[in-house]
């Protein structure tokens, strides 16, 4: 095929037209809503935030408790987040993370108890030597506005490296 090599590397036309009906993919224009903003239409309070262990060790499970009340006039749903951030890490680790969620639909006024499991080797990080790792230190733990801490009693590192 005469051209089938030829590469495309023609200067840009200085305006450019389209044809009536065609989307501009290169139009600059700002969104309406930003990427997970959410649209309901209610509102939400988290309270009784709360955990079965303030003190743990990799082996252990941790049970967090939280009570989110539709506080509007509408049904809606919700996606219930726990992040954690570790405050005492070797390295530095990421500010904050994701550990669970769950998506409740609550009615006008009704609350729902929503339990989180984890276990504490949920909450490691690889280090350094590529190797998972649970230092013994205090994590932050945070679901809506609610926050407690944990504290993790004594050192665990894996001895199955991440990937290399």
């Amino acid at each position: 095929f005469i051209n089938s090599l030829a590469t495309y590397d023609y200067k840009p036309c200085e305006q450019m037209g389209t044809m009536e009906g065609e989307y501009n993919y290169d139009a600059v224009m700002d969104i309406q809503w930003p990427f997970g903003h959410g649209l309901s239409y209610t509102s939400y309070e988290y309270s009784n935030f709360k955990v079965n262990r303030t003190t743990f060790n990799a082996d252990d499970e941790l049970i967090f408790e939280v009570d989110v009340k539709n506080v509007g006039e509408r049904a809606g749903k919700e996606t219930v987040l726990l992040y954690s951030s570790d405050l005492a890490a070797s390295v530095s680790p990421d500010v904050i993370r994701l550990r669970y969620f769950e998506k409740v639909e609550l009615q006008p006024g009704e609350t729902k108890k929503v339990v989180m499991k984890l276990k504490g080797s949920d909450l490691a990080f690889v280090g350094q030597d590529r190797k998972w790792r649970l230092e013994q230190g205090r994590f932050r733990m945070k679901c809506g506005s609610e926050i407690l801490y944990i504290d993790c009693e004594k050192d665990k590192i894996w001895d199955t490296p991440n990937i290399d």
